[in-house]
């Protein structure tokens, strides 16, 4: 199969989406805010019903619970915005200022290497996983496949420099731990890039608004400046909104969720890892410090427990989904958590026996 121009790939999904969204519009503006807001309102109605049904299931008043998300979910948001606005620097400056053929011509023609050679760019891209969604956004303006971009979001966040760092900090290579991280996250990766290689239709994987926001990225007129400016406001405006209903997600989760449950069944093999995948999601934690983290959990649960965590937490929690809805379909994102949880835990278990 011939391989088409990068450019005039991106051009042309952009044209065919045009048709497509002229014929069926997407809902409005107000109607994603209607949604939202409805989901937030069944949280909170949620905190009251669980406070009435078991109140004797959290020693902490519902006030403080509500005051406890809201100092969780700014926090995550506060960690996360400096590296979502490296990542959305990043990707302008792939979109806008590499010339077109410079990233490309270092590629591999072949399917199989060029995935994994992309699932390495994260060595030198420092950021962790929500600065690397706009940064991926702007591999598929510039006219990378869904399966090649899939395989570099995935693995940048535990390929990242300072992920492995911190990691090593932490455990050192006690127990397989570090290497266990490394590998496994490299392999599911390009799991997911080999599976999502076989869909018919990959850019039926991408939401419509992405789509129609590659089309804006072409026709921006102007120089550099004006595109880099235009750019910046466009990235923004799709990943704010996410970054801030995530963190709002992962804040009222986790003061619905009794610690003490997770806990209670931490020293078995395998429902310490189910565990540990669960508070991977509903934590999110930066990958870049989620080590020290684990590291509070290491006396009480098993070393594939936690290399699960490390595996979940940068590629599937409540944050970084949210994030990546800006540009996946939810079919897609739903694929993507059934393959990386499944591998979390075949890994985890094989850490288990082999610990």
């Amino acid at each position: 199969m011939t391989r088409t121009d990068p450019t005039t790939r991106a051009r042309s999904a952009a044209h065919d989406h045009a048709t497509t969204t002229a014929a069926a519009p997407g809902p409005s503006g107000q109607a994603r805010a209607a949604l939202w807001l409805g989901v937030g309102l069944a949280l909170v109605a949620g905190l009251f019903l669980i406070d009435w049904l078991a109140p004797t299931l959290f020693p902490a008043s519902l006030p403080t619970r509500a005051q406890d998300g809201l100092t969780l979910a700014i926090s995550v948001l506060i960690e996360s915005l400096p590296f979502v606005a490296l990542g959305v620097v990043l990707s302008i400056v792939v979109q806008v200022w590499v010339p077109p053929g410079v990233i490309e011509r270092w590629m591999p023609r072949r399917a199989w290497p060029r995935r994994a050679v992309l699932s390495l760019l994260g060595m030198i891209v420092p950021v962790c996983e929500c600065g690397n969604v706009p940064f991926a956004r702007g591999l598929l303006m510039r006219g990378f496949s869904v399966p090649e971009t899939l395989t570099f979001l995935i693995a940048a966040p535990i390929v990242n420099p300072i992920v492995i760092l911190t990691t090593h900090q932490a455990f050192g290579f006690s127990d397989g731990i570090l290497v266990a991280r490394i590998l496994g996250g490299y392999a599911i990766a390009n799991l997911i890039g080999w599976l999502y290689s076989r869909h018919p239709s990959p850019d039926a994987l991408l939401t419509d608004r992405f789509r129609e926001t590659c089309e804006l990225v072409i026709h921006e007129p102007g120089g550099k400046w004006r595109r880099t400016l235009a750019q910046f406001v466009i990235e923004l405006r799709a990943v704010m909104p996410a970054l801030i209903i995530g963190s709002a997600l992962a804040g009222a989760v986790q003061v619905l969720i009794p610690r003490d449950a997770l806990l209670a069944i931490g020293s078995n093999p395998a429902l310490s890892i189910v565990a540990m995948m669960a508070l991977a999601m509903v934590v999110s934690i930066c990958s870049n410090v989620d080590a020290f983290f684990a590291l509070s959990f290491a006396s009480t649960f098993t070393p594939g427990s936690i290399v699960a965590f490390l595996l979940v937490g940068p590629l599937v929690d409540v944050k970084m989904l949210a994030l990546m809805r800006t540009t996946f379909t939810w079919r897609t994102l739903g694929g993507i958590v059934v393959v990386v949880l499944l591998s979390a835990f075949a890994i985890g278990t094989a850490v288990n026996l082999l610990a």
